[in-house]
């Protein structure tokens, strides 16, 4: 199944790399459309810290740079499944201040908007199994139940062996 992952991932994470990259070097051509969302956001942001940036070309550039850098994270299977989580949610704000099908008159341009942002959907499918995915190892969940059942069980056997210690005859 390895190979299929190491595709996957690498199919996944293409789109990441590339569209990062550009908003990166070009934030100008997505910042206008980010407004939709930056706008909305930025109360939050002032509210939260008044010195994080709320200028709409800022957040692009930090967008940008988090969907590059966990983009390569995912295909390196270095953190993948943060980075899956991390560009899961980084594709949520650009799937609505990029591809609003709501807003457009025309019915051509809606049609679309509307495909380009089920597309986005998709991906974001893609991008939460791949957060879920453990590759076969047990997940966490698993794991920290596993130690306290193993926990209970090895008290139970030490406290079983106490009193049997106790109740044997001394000589």
């Amino acid at each position: 199944m390895r190979p299929v992952r190491t595709a996957a991932r690498a199919m996944l994470s293409g789109i990441f790399v590339a569209s990062g990259a550009r908003a990166l070097a070009n934030p100008e051509r997505f910042a206008a459309r980010a407004k939709l969302v930056t706008d909305r956001l930025t109360p939050l942001l002032e509210k939260a810290d008044p010195r994080l940036p709320t200028e709409a070309r800022t957040l692009v550039q930090i967008n940008g740079a988090v969907q590059l850098v966990a983009g390569v994270l995912l295909v390196t299977r270095r953190f993948s499944r943060p980075a899956a989580a991390v560009l899961a949610g980084s594709l949520i704000p650009t799937t609505i201040a990029g591809h609003p099908f709501w807003l457009e008159d025309d019915p051509v341009s809606r049609r679309n908007q509307q495909t380009h942002f089920l597309k986005n959907v998709g991906l974001l499918g893609g991008l939460l199994l791949a957060a879920a995915d453990t590759q076969g190892r047990p997940g966490v969940r698993w794991r920290a139940t596993h130690a306290v059942r193993t926990a209970k069980r090895d008290a139970r056997l030490a406290r079983r062996a106490v009193d049997v210690g106790r109740h044997l005859p001394r000589s």
